[in-house]
């Protein structure tokens, strides 16, 4: 007979117990959780609305963001960390810093003017984009977008990062009938799927190597490894750094960006152009400053080769985009973007020097003067093509004789992604940049970058005096629909509140993030 079960000793089961118990910091994580939660309420009230009543959906999205957004004023000046160790109060999985705050600003931002972008584009489709699962996807890929910056541990950041993705895909793809979306989603699709997995496998070697996912412990244990695990782990670097090189569509991972670009909904393609780079570098970011930074000799070269040719790549092929091409504008936009994630790869490259933070701080700044004026430049290409459906850099030769406000704000997006007065947020997060460079000791990376300002001011500027030249035909006026309105005026707010008081932004690359 055997005898009854002898209960634990105390000191077994009482780690047992606390390693159960996890306090949740709610206001830490109410952003992402917010904007999931409204994300789930639209795709349940999708099947009772009718659809006559479908676009209540897209302004609870809306509410949704803006909700999500404002949350993060009680944040500000408090930093917050939960789902930590039991044993290490000091290691946690979520951290709400400056740095988390700053990029969820510009996540949460970016896509509420997505949504305003998007409510209109979703009413001229005429039911060519469901509603439900438009919204849905949008807000999923949102939840997941302003999750990642918060990641410190690397399962939380691989499952931000493919909760950010997934619904992308989609969405690029949504269109019904329409093969250039899904031919552009299949190239988006394949492309991140190659990242993820080669992530993946990267993140794994580091994880058997060090045995732990959190990126502190990572830091820590990666520098005194077992000699027979080096290869193991130098492997696991490179692998990770590649990954996450596809993500930001730096060179020569870059090749779905156009069609991409050209097939999605042009909100989307807003979308992915400001969003979906903030959660590349993000990701970037915390991967090599926190995670890595014994191996700064490596990344830091490597990226600042990725930077070099991502920026000139881009910059040369906007320059070659013919005015009359279909959807020239699009593609020089796409082109444009892809030139612009060299610039912000350069401060990465940058934070291998003994101030890493003020080279984040500048990537940061960057970013966000990026975000407002790019989105603009987007909201305004999204009012041309209601018009002009092939959406041609020669579409906007005479908009100003026909929408002297538009043509005004466009001009001024421009300048700013230039880099010229009056786009003075433009001139300085370069010069931020440009500084980075040359206090890492990168004076080559700077002469490229400076060269590459140069040749992007032709295509910039060529397209500002088109806007400015006599129609070709007989100007006709139209109604501007309110969210869009809503859109450019957001961008257009944000864009000349950054010029007058620069500060507001730069101060990213003064102060600490971490």
């Amino acid at each position: 007979m055997s005898s009854p079960a002898q209960p634990l000793p105390e000191t077994l089961s009482q780690p047992l117990a606390q390693n159960l118990v996890q306090s949740v910091d709610w206001l830490a994580i109410a952003p992402p959780t917010i904007t999931a939660v409204v994300g789930l309420a639209v795709l349940v009230t999708d099947l009772f609305v009718k659809d006559a009543r479908k676009s209540v959906l897209g302004w609870i999205s809306v509410a949704g963001l803006a909700a999500a957004a404002l949350m993060l004023l009680p944040l500000v000046n408090d930093d917050r960390s939960t789902f930590c160790l039991t044993g290490d109060a000091d290691v946690c999985s979520y951290t709400a810093d400056t740095f988390t705050l700053a990029i969820q600003f510009l996540v949460l931002g970016g896509a509420l003017v997505t949504a305003l972008l998007s409510v209109t584009a979703v009413k001229d489709a005429d039911r060519g984009l469901p509603e439900g699962e438009f919204w849905f996807l949008l807000l999923s890929s949102a939840a997941g977008a302003a999750l990642l910056p918060a990641s410190r541990d690397l399962a939380t950041l691989i499952v931000a990062l493919e909760v950010a993705s997934l619904p992308a895909f989609a969405l690029v793809g949504l269109r019904q009938g329409d093969r250039r979306s899904s031919e552009a989603a299949l190239k988006f699709f394949l492309s991140s799927v190659t990242a993820t997995a080669v992530s993946l496998m990267g993140i794994s070697f580091v994880y058997a190597s060090t045995g732990t996912l959190h990126l502190t412990q990572v830091a820590e244990r990666i520098q005194d490894v077992d000699g027979q695990l080096t290869t193991l782990v130098q492997t696991g670097v490179v692998l990770t750094l590649v990954g996450f090189a596809f993500k930001t569509a730096a060179v020569p991972f870059h090749f779905w960006v156009p069609d991409t670009y050209v097939g999605a909904p042009l909100p989307i393609a807003a979308y992915l152009s400001v969003i979906g780079k903030a959660v590349g570098f993000s990701g970037l970011i915390l991967v090599t400053v926190i995670a890595l930074p014994s191996y700064a000799d490596v990344w830091g070269p490597a990226l600042a080769v990725l930077a070099a040719l991502t920026m000139t790549v881009g910059n040369v092929g906007a320059l070659r985009q013919q005015a009359t091409r279909a959807y020239s504008a699009v593609r020089l936009l796409a082109w444009s973007s892809v030139g612009q994630a060299g610039y912000l790869l350069v401060p990465i490259a940058a934070a291998y020097s003994d101030d890493p933070e003020r080279s984040i701080g500048s990537t940061v700044a960057y970013a966000l003067m990026y975000a407002a004026v790019n989105l603009g430049a987007f909201a305004v290409a999204a009012l041309v093509g209601r018009t002009r459906t092939l959406n041609r850099v020669a579409d906007y030769r005479g908009l100003y004789a026909a929408n002297p406000l538009t043509a005004l704000l466009l001009a001024f997006f421009l300048l700013c992604l230039a880099g010229l007065p009056p786009g003075v947020i433009g001139l300085f997060a370069k010069v931020t940049v440009f500084s980075a460079a040359v206090d890492a000791g990168l004076g080559w990376l700077a002469v490229v970058m400076a060269v590459n300002v140069a040749i992007a001011l032709f295509y910039y500027l060529q397209w500002t005096a088109l806007l400015f030249r006599a129609p070709e035909e007989a100007a006709a006026g139209h109604r501007v629909p309110a969210p869009l309105t809503a859109a450019i005026t957001v961008t257009a707010v944000l864009a000349v509140a950054l010029s007058g008081a620069p500060q507001l932004i730069l101060r990213f690359a003064d102060t600490g993030l971490f």
